[in-house]
């Protein structure tokens, strides 16, 4: 692909720019569901004249269907955009980018969505819907799976194609945060194990309880159980949260996480609050999946997108060379960035 790609470049250049912004039209449709030709000029910062043009065509070849309530992308138009993907990738040098990536971090793999996190936060379903798509096609069918919370775990959830895992367990690998319930690690855990006809466990626990009442509590049989299963988690899907954020997810006092910040933390996870080195710089009380479970796990897919979200992958990544990293192009350009200061 890579020799055919360079000998368009030379000889259809404009035919490549072409390609490129009919397909992120046809994807700034399918994010937002339904929408307004003068809503995507706005979006997507472009002429009302050229959307105009440009989803005149994909209609008549029959990607776009158009109604009283706005734009919509076909079956036929999902399956383009599906299948264009990784050429769109390679147009854009992101497997190149990847690969660099990768090898930088020193973890197994990279793969950035070609798409921005921040710009537009419907970004979240190609997160979410990559994150799933490689979830299917590394995990086996009687693994115990670990699914954290959070908005792009929702995604991850929400964007999951129907299969039939009925050997496989899925666990919430931390305690619930008193979140909105759609992102609620339980709800993330139902909604995923009925995509793919998987049993599930929850765990009624909050995530910050008190270490002796953790102890009370674990004498219960249900509860036990549960904690029993997560230590024998074999795949883990998790979102990479940034320390400013988790903290407030963890109603941390100002207070606090000013002491906190001072220690240089970027990042929280498993109970621990990192430094870009993926140092501990405090540790808080925790339910489920433990520091030392995760450094030893062999499957592991950490998702996040967005600028904003850099130091806290590099200080993660620090942790398990084993990673799968799922992100995109904003969060990317900013890791090597980083990564190049560090060089």
């Amino acid at each position: 692909m890579n020799n055919l790609l360079e000998i368009q470049r030379k000889i259809v250049p404009e035919a490549l720019v072409l390609l490129e912004k009919r397909y992120a039209i046809l994807k700034e449709i399918s994010l937002s569901g339904t929408i307004g030709r003068r809503m995507l000029a706005v979006k997507m910062n472009i002429s009302e004249r050229i959307v105009r043009s440009e989803v005149d065509f994909l209609k008549n070849e029959g990607l776009l269907a158009i109604d009283a309530a706005g734009m919509v992308v076909t079956p036929q138009g999902k399956a383009i955009l599906d299948s264009l993907g990784e050429y769109i990738s390679q147009i854009r040098g992101l497997a190149i980018m990847q690969d660099k990536l990768a090898e930088k971090l020193g973890i197994k793999k990279v793969i950035i969505v070609a798409t921005t996190l921040g710009i537009n936060q419907e970004a979240l379903k190609e997160l979410g819907k990559e994150a799933s798509r490689y979830f299917l096609s590394t995990v086996k069918s009687d693994s115990i799976v670990g699914v954290t919370g959070g908005y792009t775990m929702y995604e991850f959830s929400e964007q999951m194609q129907r299969k039939e895992f009925p050997k496989m367990t899925i666990v919430p690998a931390r305690g619930g945060l008193g979140e909105v319930l759609e992102i609620q690690s339980n709800n993330i855990v139902a909604n995923l194990a009925g995509k793919l006809n998987a049993k599930y466990e929850l765990l009624h626990i909050p995530d910050n309880i008190n270490k002796d009442i953790m102890g009370y509590m674990y004498n219960d049989p249900q509860i036990k159980g549960v904690l029993d299963d997560i230590q024998k988690i074999s795949y883990l899907v998790f979102g990479i949260g940034n320390a400013k954020d988790m903290a407030k997810r963890r109603r941390t006092s100002d207070t606090k996480w000013l002491e906190i910040e001072k220690k240089g933390a970027v990042s929280e996870s498993f109970g621990h609050y990192f430094d870009i080195n993926g140092e501990i710089v405090h540790e808080t009380g925790t339910v489920g999946i433990k520091l030392e479970q995760y450094k030893s796990l062999e499957h592991i897919i950490g998702v996040a997108g967005g600028s904003n979200k850099a130091e806290a992958i590099l200080s993660i990544s620090k942790i398990n060379k084993n990673l799968v990293l799922i992100t995109d192009e904003s969060a990317a350009f900013r890791l090597l960035d980083l990564l190049g200061k560090c060089d």
